[in-house]
């Protein structure tokens, strides 16, 4: 096996890994809007128990595939326990999975889901436009870098 394929499979392995111990939020690395909701996520998780992946980045190609969500291309995929949740659900999930007050949010499931989604599909629309578009997809820290999947 040559370098390229080995560091390949390790890194397969590491997404393996974390998709069993942890849940894995998958964001559009270079929306302005979902790389503020990672600050979020990496902010409020102080228990570590999310792993963050781009939708651009190999952990999900592998995982997720080229495939769109209804009503739009993927912005955002929250993944735990082998099932995907997108749009609303995913969001909401996420944040109420922090625990504490953040559960709170799970009030919001009273909205129709079809609703909810509505609302997320024209976010997600205009995120570039009203939050911005960065170039690349971002780039962790040295102190993010164990809780970032390639």
């Amino acid at each position: 096996m040559n370098n390229s394929a080995h560091r390949e499979s390790e890194r397969s392995d590491q997404a393996d890994q974390a998709a069993q111990h942890h849940p894995i939020l998958f964001f559009d690395g270079v929306c302005g809007l979902c790389n503020r909701f990672v600050d979020l996520m990496l902010r409020a998780d102080s228990g570590d128990r999310f792993r963050y992946a781009p939708l651009q980045g190999e952990t999900a190609q592998r995982m997720l595939g080229q495939q769109e969500q209804t009503g739009g291309p993927r912005t955002f995929v929250f993944f735990e326990k082998d099932r995907l949740f997108e749009q609303s659900n995913a969001v909401l999930l996420a944040l109420s999975r922090l625990g504490g007050a953040w559960r709170l949010v799970a009030v919001l499931y009273v909205v129709p889901r079809p609703l909810r989604d509505f609302v997320y599909r024209i976010v997600a629309r205009n995120r570039y436009r009203w939050f911005g578009k960065r170039d690349v997809c971002r780039v962790p820290t040295p102190e993010e870098q164990e809780r970032f999947l390639p």
